[in-house]
């Protein structure tokens, strides 16, 4: 009983550390709201600027179409009646008609440039609302969570069977949170952070270029599409990571669908996904698990294996959930996979999906051999209602 009371403390201690760390991190997403929020503000204040330019510029626009049809209805007039006129008249009405002309088509030119900038400025409006948006959300559902924790902390330790299990639980709760921050920092850092410096730079080139060598300018312009392109393909590679939306939506077997199809696009690895048995809705915590663990299984294939093939193979059954990845890649020393410390080629990857496996009480099994691929075995037991 004695044993069993300290198990409860230390799973309070536990509880309390992660509602302390949940709190902590809410803190930064708070911040990170802010940031979203002021990067919308900022964005609006020079979409508004440029709007006005723009608005400036086309009455210029019509001003010098007006000025350029007057000077040439002039020289035509001047041309017809060259016997009124002097050759140095004819020769001013040329020159009116042709500065009138130059700049006509330069200002036509500066429009066009201020509404490509405005329709870009547009998309990054777009762009920022939604990270806003979704930045809000998460703020939201950390709040809520925290509370939760707070008003049901009793409920909650008198309501759960397994106290070591308990224990494990919270640990891993910081720690899988620590990791994701860490991760998700590293990803914006080294993805579109760095591109965003890079737009910047061609962005000062292209302005430095524009009345040198145009010629130059609009191959700079070029490599700077292609540098947004990128940038916002990371962009949504980073929100989908953080949450597929399409689970909630769509479902299980279609989100996977459209992960593999982005993941062969990507890596060049064939995938082939097969479903077996009668397809139904699971528990979402189970549905996020199991994309997760195909998640992190692909990534290792792509990083560590070398493997040109793969297969996922999902079978439905009344009971349990049976998942099996396959690839022909070049393997790894079974010994050292079994390390809890993970030394192995891909070992973390490896422990994460462990982990995942184990928080829904099944089991896994990793077989691999040198150059001859690797398979993961994984069956999870549904529970009755999911039965």
């Amino acid at each position: 009983m004695a044993n069993t009371f300290s198990k409860v403390e230390r799973i309070n201690e536990i509880l309390q550390e992660t509602i302390y760390s949940i709190e902590s991190s809410k803190e930064e997403i708070t911040e990170i709201v802010e940031y979203a929020r002021d990067d919308v503000k900022h964005i609006e204040k020079e979409l508004f600027e440029i709007k006005e330019r723009v608005d400036k510029v086309i009455k210029e626009v019509n001003l010098l179409e007006i000025e350029e049809r007057k000077s040439r209805a002039y020289l035509s007039n001047v041309s017809k009646n060259f016997r009124i006129y002097t050759e140095e008249d004819l020769k001013d009405a040329y020159d009116k008609a042709n500065e009138c002309r130059i700049r006509l088509l330069l200002k036509r030119e500066e429009e066009k440039r201020l509404i490509e900038r405005r329709k870009e400025q547009e998309f990054r409006l777009k762009s920022a609302i939604e990270v806003f948006e979704k930045a809000e959300k998460v703020r939201k559902s950390v709040s809520v969570v925290t509370e939760y924790l707070k008003g049901n902390l009793d409920e909650i330790l008198f309501t759960v069977d397994h106290l070591n299990k308990r224990q494990v639980l919270g640990i891993k709760i910081i720690e899988a949170q620590e990791e994701e921050r860490e991760r998700l920092a590293r990803d914006i850092h080294d993805g579109p952070a760095q591109s965003m410096a890079n737009i910047l730079v061609k962005a000062e080139i292209c302005e430095r270029l524009m009345d040198i060598d145009r010629n130059k300018s609009r191959e700079e312009l070029k490599n700077l599409k292609t540098i947004v392109r990128t940038t916002l393909k990371d962009l949504r590679k980073t929100i989908y990571d953080l949450r597929p939306m399409s689970l909630d939506d769509l479902g299980l077997i279609p989100t996977l669908e459209r992960y593999i199809y982005n993941f062969i696009d990507y890596s060049g690895i064939d995938v082939k996904l097969n479903i077996m048995g009668d397809v139904v809705n699971l528990n979402s915590a189970i549905e996020v698990a199991v994309f997760r663990i195909i998640q992190e299984s692909l990534n290792n294939v792509f990083k560590h294996s070398k493997a040109t093939e793969a297969r996922i193979t999902l079978e439905y059954s009344p009971t349990r959930l049976n998942l099996s990845i396959v690839d022909n890649g070049i393997g790894f020393n079974q010994e050292e996979v079994n390390k809890i410390g993970g030394s192995a080629t891909g070992g973390f990857g490896l422990i994460s999906i462990k982990e995942r496996v184990e928080l829904l009480e099944g089991n896994i099994e990793i077989k691999s051999w040198p150059g001859r691929g690797t398979r993961i075995n994984i069956y999870i037991m549904l529970p009755e209602e999911e039965s």
